[in-house]
């Protein structure tokens, strides 16, 4: 019995032929736009801070919402380029959308009343306070009588 090696990079699969290639970055084809920024989340004793990485984008791009315990974050932009010749008449116009929109259940430590949102440097955070008896208290010596 002979065993055959098979070289993948000379003979490709018809699997990895069809699912592996980027279909929407072939010719002709447009960029949508459509993607899911990093988020960061991080705990700290006094609250939770959301981070969200969306570079090239203005604090009025951005809508925050809770409803109940559902905080959503969701932002959509839209840019239009055009040119025109002496005439009035379009040579070029291209427009582009970018949206995303992201949902977190918020625990049932967090004071949904406090949150604060900040947009710099492309990153959007969103601070959540801790309600105050979830917050670690310092210990209470007791005196013996």
């Amino acid at each position: 019995m002979k065993l055959i090696r098979r070289n993948d990079a000379f003979f490709p699969t018809l699997w990895e032929d069809f699912f592996d290639r980027d279909w929407l970055n072939t010719p002709g084809f447009s960029n949508t736009g459509v993607s899911i920024p990093a988020v960061n989340i991080k705990e700290s004793e006094e609250g939770y801070s959301v981070e969200i990485a969306v570079p090239g984008m203005k604090k009025e791009d951005f809508k925050v919402d809770l409803d109940h315990n559902l905080l959503t974050i969701s932002a959509e932009e839209k840019t239009e380029d055009s040119e025109k010749d002496a005439e009035g008449k379009y040579t070029r116009r291209e427009f582009n959308y970018r949206s995303f929109k992201r949902t977190f259940t918020l625990p049932e430590t967090a004071n949904g009343e406090e949150i604060h949102a900040a947009y710099k440097d492309g990153v959007l955070v969103i601070d959540i306070p801790k309600k105050e008896e979830a917050k670690p208290k310092p210990v209470k010596m007791i005196e013996i009588a």
